[in-house]
């Protein structure tokens, strides 16, 4: 009987995972080589420019009082840097910046891993028991955030100049 509620979050994040994935596929994996990097990668980092959300998994109120801190400082601390450097990606990858290539790749490396970890660590440290309000996060923000890599990834595999004409 306690299956299927223990599992809720992880059903809540491969169901909206998969449907980012649908719409992704349909509104711009489709296009991809239409549109310009620029036109694609903007919009993701301007989202990614959120991740200090992850630093809710510390606030008293957004979560419930024992929320592991194996899993709270890690994620939170890992969502943090990826909003930094999605930010910092922002003005290298408008401005057509060399660096900016190297941003994206390091941006999207760590913030991919810093989703893996946080899942994992959820997982093992029992998390999703303590989420609180700040359940929305994995539920809808990760899958989100994770197919957006996903699309990172993609655009920068395709692309053969180092920065994005």
């Amino acid at each position: 009987m306690h299956l299927i509620p223990d599992r809720i979050l992880t059903i809540n994040l491969i169901c909206s995972t998969f449907i980012f994935y649908i719409a992704a596929k349909i509104y711009i994996l489709s296009k991809i080589n239409e549109l310009k990097p620029q036109i694609i990668l903007i919009p993701i980092l301007i989202l990614h420019s959120f991740r200090h959300f992850g630093l809710m998994f510390l606030a008293k109120g957004a979560t419930y009082p024992g929320m592991p801190p194996q899993f709270a400082y890690p994620a939170a601390i890992g969502d943090l840097l990826a909003a930094i450097l999605a930010f910092l990606a922002i003005f290298a990858t408008v401005n057509n910046l060399r660096v900016g290539r190297l941003l994206l790749w390091v941006f999207s490396i760590e913030g991919t891993i810093d989703l893996i970890v946080a899942i994992t660590l959820a997982t093992v440290y029992g998390a999703p028991d303590y989420m609180g309000a700040a359940y929305w996060i994995p539920a809808f923000w990760v899958p989100a955030l994770l197919v957006s890599h996903y699309i990172v990834f993609i655009v920068l595999i395709r692309q053969s100049s180092t920065t994005f004409n």
